[in-house]
Order: C-alpha cells, then structure tokens, then sequence
C-alpha cells in the first residue's frame, strides 16, 4: 500500500479555497528504481496550489490520512441516590413511551431476524416457564419463573455469547477470543469456546474469588488474574485482543450478544401462546437482556409491558432513562454483583429508550426476601441478581394492587457462594416485611424490664441485645420482632408509646443492620471521632493497605467488618480526626481508592451511641 504526500511549497500558498483536484500517482520500485504509473486517483485538497513542483513520497498506504474524530464526551457522572422512587413503582419511563412517540416497535424489526436466527441452541437449553403456585397464590396473580439458572452454566448469559462466537469465521475462532469477566459472562465465553474448539482467554480482577476462576479454568479457558477492578481487567482484555488479533466478546453491548438473549423472549412467547400476558420482569445491569427481550417481544405482542428492575443502589439504567442519555454512576452497590454495572451499553440503552415501559427499583432486603421465596417455592437458590426481577415483580403487583394477570419474571442466575446465605438469612424477613428490628429507651428501674417484656410478648422476639450502662438513668435496647401483618407491629408501637417508652423503628437503616446492632454496649466518649463506613475488596493485605494510609496519623478508636458477599466487605471505622485535619483525611481517603461514606451524622448512632 502507498500513502500520497505533498512537500511543502516555498512560495506561500494563497487563495485558500476547497478544490477538487485529480493526481497520477507515480511510486518507485525500491529493486530497479523505475517508475510506475498507477491510475490517476481523485483526492480533495485545501487550497489551490501556487507552487507548480509538487513531490509524492513513497510510503506504506494509498490511503489518505484523516486526522482521527474526536473522541466523544465523557458521560455525565451521577449518583445512585440521585433518583429514588416507592419501590413498585413503574418509574424512569422512556420518554418516547411517555409521549407516545416512540417508533421501538419498527426498531425492533432489525433485530428479530438476528433473534430468529441465533444459534444459542448448539449450547443452551430451551428453559422452563413454571408455574409459581405459592406466589401465585399470596399476591393474587399469574406468576411465571423463566428459569434461565437452570442453563449449563447457570445463568442466561452463555446464550448471548455463544451466539456472538458461533458467528465468527474459521480464521476468527483459530486467532482466539478473550472477554473481561469476574462472574457468569466469563462461564459463558469459557463453554462457547470449549464447544467451538477455539482458545479463550478470560481476564478477571485479582479480587475474584477462587471457586469462580477455577470454574472458568475447568471449562478449558486461560484466566489472567488482573487489575483490582472490572474496568482495569477490561482495559487488560481490550489491549490484548487488539495486540493478538483475538475478538474480544462483550459482555452486553453488541448486537449478536444483544439477539442471543432475545432468544428468552422468543421462548416465552411460545411457551404462553395463547394466554394475556401482562408484563415481562427482566434484571438490569449492562441491558442486553432486557434489550434482547424487548426487541423481540415488542415486534410480536407489542402489548405486552417489558419492565426492566434495578437495585437503588445499582440504577444507571433507570437513570440514564431518566435524563434521556447514558450516565454514569461515580459509585455502584455490590450486592447484586451480577448487575453492578456504572454504565450501561450505547446500544443497549438506544434499544431500552425505545422499547421498554419503565424500571422498578428494590432495595437489598427485598432481595434477599425473593432468594427465600425461590426457595420456598421449589428449592432452588439463586444469587442476588438472579432473585431481582422476582423481587421487581412482587413489588410492582402490591404497589398497584394487581390482581388475575399473568406475569413473567426471569430468574437469570444461581452462581453463589455459599457464605453468602448468612446475610441472606438475616435481611430475608425484614425484606418480606415480617420482622422489624427496633430500638427502645427504657428507665433503668427494677420492675420495667419485666414490664417491657408484657408490653413486646404477643410479638414473637427473635434477637434481643441489652447491656447495663450506670453512667445513664436510662437503658437502650436493641431487638428484633417477628410480626404476621403490619397492624401487628402498629399496635405494638402504640402500646409501647401509651406507656412512655419511646420506640423507633430502624428496619430501613443499614448501617444498624450491617453494624450497629452488632456493637450495643460499646458507648464511649471519645473527642473528635469521626465514623466512616468503607468497602474494603476481599484479598490480601487490603487492611493493611488501609492502615498505611492511615495510621499512626490517626488513632483508629472503632472497627467493625461485615462481609457483603465475595468481592467485598462492609467496615464501619471509627478516627479521631481534629476538624483542622479534616481536608488532609479526606484527600488521603480519596487516594486510598476505597469507596466511603461519612457516618458521624446517622440518626442510629446519634441514637445507640450517644
């Protein structure tokens, strides 16, 4: 290949204008040093030419070299916390459905011949739709599982994948492929190469647990342990696809991914033929379910509602509908990790903006509470991303009252440690709203205990934590109540306020859940202490990486740690931290690159600790 070049003129060059202007380009054989004629080529130049001399030299490309465009806006950074509604609510509606606007349905043709085509069955399984009798049964609908957690590897995503490389040519495959993936994606792409006989190269953050990097390597793939964070082993995946010539296969922003996971959709519509549907439940992280779904879905019962669900800590679908364009979010909540995602796909999101009717959000309790309904129902535990679209569904049939409809929620996965259904446990009823966790001031007098106990007794008291204090006239107790029906719990409350002992319900505050109902009878006066609640990535030497940056500087007067799942911990710390130091600790805190929230000011501790 040759690339045309002119040498500067040393006349100035005047009349500058735009000219269409036609060359014969002429090179030089580096053997016999003769010239060689090619056809004339027609190039635009940016000014007409003063200087008749004009010089070519010979170089490596015929090709014109364009200045490269310019790299695209960075997206507007968000907080999680910025947009929240009731849970149930039907929020974050596209506004093209809001107006009536929107052109999805026609959208979605481009897709359905891809989705019609996928070749997702080579590898996949046709999943089941079950029936849900006990959830059918206690909110008064129709309710649907499509148990995508009972695929090879149990989760939904190896459909996507699979279709997405059973698509490459022969040279593609022979060159490889590579993903970036800490969980379920990296399963998918480790299976699809095994079948298709081509090498896989699966890069996942050094934080990665054990038990799921061996899952990948038994399935044949190379893992590369990289990076502390997605977006580091992401970087790692995307430069070694490009220096080895291997395909790098996104996780949800590409369209053959997109069409796999639209084959769900296609499923459902099958295995429901005949009956009115009314909404479809799909979790959200990047968008390539609930993208794939809704293009299929929309093109061939466009009544049907697609609605996709999202942790409020984990929303940047909902938001980026929200302002109408992809945003991102500075911090995402890691419960969920199979749908902890800060951006979503550019594709993805043109597909949800156009076709879905809106997102439910949940929070971690109702989660957890779905993880035990799945388990109720048939014995089959899922992970948290995988309960998401159940917990979406039973959210929005209270919140409207829905009653005799039928409804689908897609169960997307089961890959979960086991040291996980601890914290499950524990939040599962609070989720369910059937235990509350509660905190009385009683008068530290002979007699009142007893009192309270008559008082809380025909609730049924599953936790119960009480110390002594002789500097305070007055005693906190700290307990949890099991209850059948809310009016329950409201008579209890009133019973307790009508005897003067004032009692608060702290059922939605998770620095009590993760921490302080740990830590009662730990109350000390301490000058100058500040609180911060961190997350800290479960691997080696991540504390003392902590206490690098922070001690002796600071006197450390409070630890507590609380494990969220595989990846990270939850770790309340106390400091004292002079008001004058303050700017010096929180440029520290930032450059320690663990996420943090100051805690000093929670109303709880005010409460338990003052």
């Amino acid at each position: 290949m040759e690339t045309l070049w002119f040498s500067p003129s040393p006349v100035p060059t005047l009349n500058l204008k735009h000219s269409l202007s036609t060359f014969q380009l002429i090179t030089t054989s580096p053997k016999n040093n003769k010239p060689t004629r090619h056809p004339s080529t027609v190039v635009v130049v940016t000014a007409t030419l003063t200087n008749p001399t004009v010089q070519f030299h010979k170089s490596t490309s015929t090709t014109l070299l364009s200045p490269p465009p310019p790299p695209p806006p960075p997206l507007t950074e968000v907080t999680a916390d910025s947009l929240s509604y009731e849970s149930g609510h039907l929020g974050a509606v596209p506004r093209k459905q809001a107006t009536g606007a929107g052109d999805g349905v026609h959208n979605a043709m481009s897709y359905l011949t891809k989705i019609l085509s996928a070749k997702v069955y080579d590898v996949a399984v046709e999943s089941p739709l079950d029936y849900a009798s006990k959830l059918s049964e206690r909110l008064g609908v129709h309710f649907w599982l499509k148990r995508e957690d009972l695929q090879p590897v149990f989760s939904f995503k190896l459909r996507g994948a699979y279709n997405m490389m059973a698509k490459l040519t022969t040279k593609e495959l022979a060159k490889g492929v590579i993903c970036s993936s800490a969980g379920n994606h990296a399963q998918g792409v480790a299976l699809s190469a095994q079948r298709l006989g081509c090498h896989a190269v699966i890069a996942m953050p050094i934080t990665t647990p054990e038990i799921k990097w061996k899952s990948v390597e038994k399935l044949g793939a190379t893992v590369v342990l990289v990076g502390e964070s997605y977006d580091e082993a992401q970087a790692y995946a995307k430069k070694r696809a490009e220096d080895e010539g291997r395909t790098f296969i996104a996780p949800f922003d590409h369209p053959e991914v997109i069409a796999g996971q639209g084959t769900i959709g296609m499923e459902i519509v099958r295995q429901l033929p005949a009956a009115s549907l009314h909404a479809i439940f799909v979790p959200v992280g990047g968008g390539g379910l609930i993208a794939g779904i809704a293009a299929y879905v929309k093109r061939v019962r466009p009544e049907v509602k697609i609605i996709g669900v999202e942790p409020y800590d984990a929303n940047a679908m909902a938001l980026s509908l929200h302002h109408g364009k992809r945003v991102k979010l500075n911090r995402v909540g890691g419960f969920a990790d199979g749908v902890a995602v800060k951006v979503v796909g550019e594709e993805t999101f043109r597909l949800c903006n156009d076709l879905i009717d809106g997102v439910v959000l949940v929070d971690r309790d109702t989660i957890c509470a779905s993880i035990k309904d799945m388990f109720e129902e048939n014995r089959s535990i899922l992970e948290p991303a995988g309960a998401l679209a159940i917990a979406g569904a039973e959210a929005y049939c209270k919140h409207y009252g829905l009653k005799g409809e039928n409804i689908v929620a897609i169960t997307s996965g089961a890959n979960m440690n086991f040291d996980r259904l601890r914290l499950i446990s524990q939040l599962a009823d609070v989720g369910r709203r059937r235990e509350a966790i509660l905190v009385t001031c009683m008068p530290e007098k002979w007699g009142k205990f007893k009192k309270f106990y008559d008082l809380v007794s025909p609730l049924n008291i599953t936790e119960f934590r009480y110390r002594k204090n002789v500097q305070k006239e007055e005693a906190l107790i700290l307990y949890s109540v099991g209850f059948h029906s809310t009016n329950q719990l409201k008579d209890m409350l009133e019973r307790m306020a009508s005897n003067q002992l004032q009692t608060l319900n702290l059922s939605n505050n998770d620095l009590v859940k993760d921490h302080l109902q740990f830590l009662v009878g730990g109350r000390s006066v301490v000058d100058n202490e500040i609180l911060c609640r961190f997350i800290f990535p479960e691997r080696p030497g991540a504390l003392g990486k902590f206490l690098d940056t922070f001690s002796p500087r600071w006197n450390i007067t409070l630890v507590h740690y609380r494990a969220l799942g595989e990846t990270h911990a939850n770790v309340l710390v106390g400091l004292q931290v002079a008001a004058s130091e303050m700017d010096e600790f929180k440029n520290l805190a930032n450059s320690l690159g663990y996420e943090y929230a100051f805690e000093t000011d929670n109303e709880a501790l005010q409460i338990l600790f003052c």
